[in-house]
């Protein structure tokens, strides 16, 4: 691999990163969404995204959601 291989590597890298980074903290403040909301007092239309919602959660690897709630920690 030369150089230039070697930047443009570096910078999807970095820019993947950037990426994981902003997933991470939607994932995280829809986590806390869900946890905090009462299904009982959702509009009728909203309860089955946010039961989607709950279900993608809970699909996502551990490590994976704690980062997502550590991404979001400081902002609550």
């Amino acid at each position: 691999m030369n150089r230039q291989e070697v930047e443009l590597l570096s910078k999807e890298v970095e820019l993947l990163m950037a990426e994981r980074t902003r997933l991470l903290r939607v994932v995280g403040a829809a986590a806390v969404l869900v946890d905090n909301v009462e299904v009982g007092l959702l509009q009728p239309k909203a309860v089955e995204p946010a039961e989607m919602i709950a279900e993608f959660l809970n699909e996502l690897p551990e490590e994976t959601l704690r980062d997502a709630l550590e991404s979001v920690k400081t902002r609550a």
